[in-house]
């Protein structure tokens, strides 16, 4: 009873790392070595993950004179061929009592272990549909052999180890995929707003250049006007900062970098978005209003994904507002302390609205009901909104019009 209480301890060490870590392998790779080791009182253990080539080292854990010699000795990668490679391929566990007796060929790895000073081990194949994805190897300083039961319980834990694993390493893969969509996704709505972008830049660039020939008028003066050229300076200065603020804006919005969530200044990220949408908003004839609480509880999220949300929201209302013939077109963008809970985010507009049929799935991959889109950016915002604990919906307006929502929890 003791031993099987030991076990479900260590597998549950393990889930708990990969519910804090979703989307970092390391911590639980030691969760993992820290978990097997102690099980069975080995004195070091290292994990390697199966690759074409070999199997490489990721995570050495024990006692930290033993594991400082392992990182610096112990090669990194066992290639294919090696004594660890061969021992694998055996699908099933591999106990060594002696290192020292070991009978066939010694290759440098086994000499490196036993100068390392470990003189009994045990390896167990990491298996998924019989395939090799990986070993974990215990060690003992001294001639110690595990015995039977130690063997078994270690065996079953790696069962439940490489499910555990497989399954992370699953949902990393998948987590990255929505990151490039998401990235893609950033990048195509940015695109479509190629024109309104340039004219934001030009804007400063043409003022400078303005303020630029003004000042070389007030040096010709004779005698110059230096408070007028000073301040025709100033203005420059000030027009060149604004400049590389929409530069800046479009590089973080199109660079692809992995999420980061941190405290985020909700009503600047939004502001930012509105001022790179601004252009695009008076070519088609939408007045943009917001109305920003002055005071929200603090956020913790992906400030580049949240700006991509907004960004789609802002965009898709614009363009559903391009065919309004009778009547305003108006963009409200407001956000609501919602207490405990955390922050409400609202997008509204005087479109066309919602139809009933639409309206079930409009979140839906791929559904569209515009006949250039391609379905992807209200699919893409869901996922990013509900990662971060939050909810996005959609609901029509009287007489006209549609209003996005989303809520973001408080940090």
């Amino acid at each position: 009873m003791t031993d099987l209480i030991e076990q479900q301890t260590a597998i549950s060490e393990v889930l708990r790392a990969i519910a804090s870590s979703p989307h970092d392998l390391q911590p639980i790779f030691d969760a993992i070595l820290d978990s097997a080791t102690r099980l069975c009182r080995a004195d070091a253990g290292s994990l390697r993950l199966s690759e074409q080539s070999g199997l490489r080292l990721v995570a050495v854990r024990g006692d930290p004179f033993l594991v400082s010699q392992v990182w610096s000795s112990f090669p990194v990668l066992a290639e294919k061929g090696s004594l660890l490679s061969r021992v694998a391929t055996s699908r099933l566990p591999t106990h060594i009592p002696d290192l020292t007796a070991l009978e066939g060929d010694r290759d440098d790895l086994w000499i490196t272990v036993v100068n390392a000073g470990f003189r009994t081990g045990l390896v167990v194949p990491l298996l998924k549909d019989n395939e090799i994805v990986g070993t974990i190897t215990l060690g003992r300083k001294q001639v110690q052999p595990f015995t039977d039961k130690q063997i078994s319980l270690f065996s079953d834990f790696a069962a439940q180890a490489t499910i555990a694993l497989e399954s992370t390493r699953r949902e990393r893969q998948y987590r990255e995929m929505q990151s490039e969509l998401a990235h893609a996704n950033r990048v195509a709505t940015m695109g479509q707003l190629t024109a309104s972008i340039a004219h934001e830049t030009k804007q400063p660039i043409t003022a400078a250049r303005t303020y630029a020939a003004a000042a070389l008028r007030f040096l010709d003066k004779n005698p110059s006007d230096v408070v007028e050229v000073r301040e025709a300076l100033t203005c420059i200065v000030n027009e060149t900062d604004r400049a590389r603020d929409v530069v800046d804006r479009i590089g973080s919005l199109i660079k692809k970098a992995p999420p980061r969530k941190e405290v985020v200044d909700l009503s600047a990220a939004i502001l930012e978005v509105t001022a790179l949408t601004r252009s695009e908003a008076v070519k088609t004839g939408v007045t943009v209003g917001t109305q920003l609480a002055s005071e929200l509880p603090r956020i913790r999220c992906d400030r580049v994904q949240l700006q991509q949300v907004m960004l789609n929201l802002i965009v898709n209302a614009i363009q559903s507002m391009s065919g309004v013939e009778d009547g305003s077109r108006e963009l409200q963008i407001s956000t609501v302390n919602i207490g405990p809970e955390g922050v409400r985010v609202e997008v509204q507009d005087t479109g066309p609205g919602l139809s009933p049929e639409s309206l079930p799935r409009l979140f839906e991959p791929f559904y569209t009901t515009k006949p250039e889109g391609m379905g992807m950016g209200l699919s893409i915002c869901r996922s990013i909104i509900e990662a971060h604990g939050g909810r996005l919906r959609a609901t029509g307006c009287e007489p006209r019009g549609a209003l996005f929502e989303f809520t973001i929890p408080a940090a």
